[in-house]
């Protein structure tokens, strides 16, 4: 029986984080994913979740990364590490999510790449509805911006 465990981030998970993101491919250098960004997005109202497995020594096995603009809660870097995956955690994580969501009382907002149909088939149980009229842009070169 796997001793799985939902609670928030604290300060040392990072490293464990990070090896969890580049194990499930969450993370790239580009999008600016660093302990500061995920310090500074808790400061500002939002949540880092993560799953352990106390049969692995507190390993982080998924995480659960939930930003807040004053408006919506956006939930990213949603993942299950790829030996763990298949066994229900993504439930449980994603529960535990949205009792974070419920409690702080605004709508939440995720983005899944539409070839990842298991995780579109998760979060449509779930009660997320595809906003099927807007395509997301993004500039992540800050420095490529000409004004």
């Amino acid at each position: 029986m796997q001793a799985i465990t939902v609670r928030p981030y604290t300060k040392g998970d990072f490293p464990g984080i990070m090896e969890l993101w580049e194990a499930t491919a969450l993370s790239r250098p580009e999008r600016g994913d660093n302990e500061a960004a995920v310090e500074r997005s808790i400061a500002l109202g939002g949540m880092m979740l993560v799953m352990v497995d106390g049969n692995e020594g507190g390993k982080i096995i998924g995480t659960s990364w939930m930003t807040f603009d004053g408006r919506r809660i956006h939930l990213h870097h949603f993942g299950i590490a790829p030996a763990s995956q298949g066994k229900g955690l993504s439930v449980i994580l994603l529960k535990e999510s949205l009792r974070f969501v419920k409690e702080k009382g605004y709508q939440v907002k995720i983005e899944v790449h539409r070839n990842n149909k298991k995780a579109i088939q998760l979060y449509k149980k779930a009660g997320f509805e595809y906003l099927g009229d807007y395509d997301i842009y993004i500039i992540r070169d800050i420095q490529s911006i000409e004004i």
